[in-house]
């Protein structure tokens, strides 16, 4: 089932006052023929867009399910969202992380009060133990990305961008599993169908391009999709739910190297309101080094989906040194 405008606008009042409202940032480096603004994400008090969602779902939860704990699986941004919108209500929350996931990530969850339960680097491998564990506990699953009232709460992003730039011509968006650009396509084509929705992934982890573009959605192994640096976009495949709203409003998605993440990211981290991890940099990538296979427009807005980078990678990154796709899935 698709999510509404007014189940957008619903998860609008309810995050108010919770997720921060963020402002748009002109990117100055961008060509002065095709003006960018950045959504600044990172700007939220986890660090990524993700609290919009998880509180947005915790929040709908009966007063009975909230009492059972909440359990999600995540490599990171979504687990520090559930941990987040957990703690501000009062609610249990169990977390399952992959072994690879970021320190910087798996710390700040901990220090939300949720419990931390490991297991291996494929996305399937969190999600079995989650439900597993819900099961045998009790726990109501607060999933990533596949779920409608995950998806209307980024889709808030959506709102805010149509809101602050009324004559946005595109919209870019990083795809791991689908929520966000769900979400944000949902409430930009429900509101202003003629502006472009454009994703944008890692090469390594093509997944959703390869779905819209054969009508099915496509399974990449665990071992690929964890080679790339954008360690919150190293999902296998997009959710079902989520494949239908990109079939339906997504315009088109495009991929981006390592080496191009990497090149934006020190782009952004020139101003401090701006750095990205990688996952956050993706749609800024995809705009500054894919001009060629991106509609004519001179007025687009790139999401920095989060900020949460090791600060040994933002050194590295700043000194324009490549962190490598291992180095990162080691870290």
């Amino acid at each position: 089932m698709l999510a509404t405008l007014n189940d957008i606008y619903a998860a609008q009042a309810r995050i108010q006052g919770v997720a921060v409202r963020t402002c748009l940032i002109e990117f100055e480096h961008a060509e002065a023929n095709r003006r960018l603004f950045l959504k600044p994400e990172n700007h939220q008090p986890i660090g990524a867009f993700k609290l919009r969602g998880a509180y947005n779902k915790i929040a709908s939860l009966p007063e009975p399910d909230r009492k059972r704990g909440v359990i999600t699986y995540s490599s990171g941004n979504h687990a520090q969202g559930v941990a987040y919108a957990a703690r501000a209500l009062g609610v249990k929350a169990v977390i399952v992380m992959p072994n690879n996931a970021p320190a910087i990530k798996r710390e700040a969850t901990a220090a939300m009060g949720a419990e931390i339960v490991l297991v291996g680097p494929g996305s399937d491998e969190r999600k079995v133990k989650a439900e597993e564990l819900a099961a045998q506990h009790g726990y109501v699953i607060v999933p990533p990305y596949n779920d409608k009232r995950i998806i209307a709460g980024q889709g808030t992003i959506g709102l805010e961008i149509l809101e602050d730039l009324p004559d946005v011509e595109a919209v870019f968006s990083p795809v791991g599993g689908g929520g966000l650009i769900s979400g944000v396509a949902a409430a930009i084509k429900l509101s202003k169908p003629s502006v472009k929705v454009i994703g944008v992934e890692p090469e390594l982890a093509a997944d959703a391009q390869a779905s819209l573009r054969s009508g099915q959605i496509v399974q990449l192994p665990a071992e690929q999709v964890s080679k790339t640096i954008a360690d919150g976009l190293r999902t296998q495949s997009v959710g079902s739910m989520n494949f239908e709203h990109i079939r339906q409003y997504v315009d088109d998605i495009i991929t981006v190297s390592e080496d191009e993440i990497s090149q934006a990211m020190k782009l952004l981290a020139a101003n401090p309101e701006t750095i990205a991890e990688p996952s956050g940099a993706v749609a800024a990538a995809g705009v500054l080094f894919h001009r060629d296979e991106l509609p004519k427009t001179s007025l687009s807005v790139a999401i920095i989906s989060g900020g949460n980078i090791e600060p040994s990678m933002l050194e590295e990154i700043r000194q324009g040194i490549a962190t490598n796709a291992s180095t990162a899935s080691k870290s």
